[in-house]
């Protein structure tokens, strides 16, 4: 998947990102860049992927998301098959000062 994503377009996004500083001008960039049905799809994905991480069952994250079964299948699958992603991002938000709990 890394692959057929890669290009100079989808890399400017990224650098993009990491030059964010905090939480605030976050909201900003993304409510510029993203609808709000996007943020919230990409939110959604995001806090359905923490759930899974910590063995939560599905009738729990359709709950307390909103999201479909078929939205937690494919997070699932991502978590177990993709690239490590959200592991990577989980671990990191464990560190002190970095956030990591769902509000």
């Amino acid at each position: 998947m890394i692959d057929k994503l890669k290009d100079k377009n989808v890399d400017f996004l990224f650098e993009a990102i990491l030059n964010l500083k905090n939480v605030e001008e976050c909201y900003k960039f993304f409510d510029d860049l993203c609808t709000v049905t996007e943020l919230r799809a990409l939110s959604q994905r995001l806090a359905v992927a923490k759930m899974l991480s910590e063995h939560r069952v599905y009738s729990e994250i359709v709950e307390t998301t909103g999201a479909s079964t078929a939205t937690i299948s494919r997070v699932n699958r991502s978590l177990n098959y993709g690239c490590d992603g959200y592991n990577i991002v989980f671990e990191r938000m464990k560190e002190p000062g970095r956030g990591g709990e769902l509000k």
